[in-house]
């Protein structure tokens, strides 16, 4: 890899497909600000769970103007309640608008950032500034929605989390903004079957072909 202060890693894929452990991981070792931009979303349906706002757009615009990142990693944002609610929110062309603004200026304070989510190379890193490398995670329902049953400490019946994970899934594919797709230049990383291991042996390889 060539030595350079500017490195912008996207990473995207299925919900329950690994992508927030490596990301984690490649994160650390190549000392980028990580921003899962999901947890954007997931805390917008936090709040609007938690406040029932008249209206949300203009309720959002005002709690996301000077919101600080490290808030939302301080706040237990992966209930079912809110996976729930965040998958019909996350389709609102309004709400993704506000929610991109405000990603758009951590990307540009940070140099060296990975973008973990469901449209970073795809919008957030698409241009100005645009991804260096991309990477997209696919994984078998069957085996994401067993991965957030354990998460969730076997709270929820691993049915239900199965059938809220399809419906979410198929809700990220078909949405009008922003679907969930693979960006043509995206590293495929099949997580169901790689181990741990092996898929972040394969994601440094490719980023320090760069």
């Amino acid at each position: 890899m060539k030595s350079t202060n500017h490195l912008r890693i996207a990473v995207d894929g299925e919900s329950g497909s690994g992508k927030s452990y490596a990301s984690k991981i490649i994160g650390k070792k190549y000392k980028c600000y990580i921003l899962n931009s999901g947890l954007a979303y997931r805390y917008s349906s936090y709040l609007i769970l938690k406040h029932n706002p008249k209206k949300i757009i203009p309720f959002l615009k005002k709690k996301f103007k000077n919101l600080n990142y490290k808030k939302l990693i301080r706040i237990n944002l992966h209930s079912e309640k809110i996976s729930k609610h965040v998958a019909s929110l996350a389709t609102i062309k309004s709400v993704r608008l506000i929610i991109k603004s405000w990603q758009r200026k951590i990307v540009l304070q940070n140099n060296r950032i990975l973008v973990e989510g469901r449209d970073s190379a795809t919008v957030i890193l698409k241009k100005k500034p645009k991804f260096d490398i991309a990477f997209y995670f696919d994984c078998s329902v069957k085996k994401s929605a067993y991965r957030r049953y354990i998460d969730l400490k076997k709270k929820i019946p691993y049915k239900k989390v199965l059938q809220n994970l399809r419906i979410r899934r198929q809700k990220d594919r078909t949405r009008k903004h922003s679907a969930l797709k693979k960006h043509k230049k995206a590293v495929l990383i099949r997580s169901d079957l790689l181990s741990k291991q092996k898929m972040i042996q394969k994601m440094t390889r490719e980023i320090d072909k760069l």
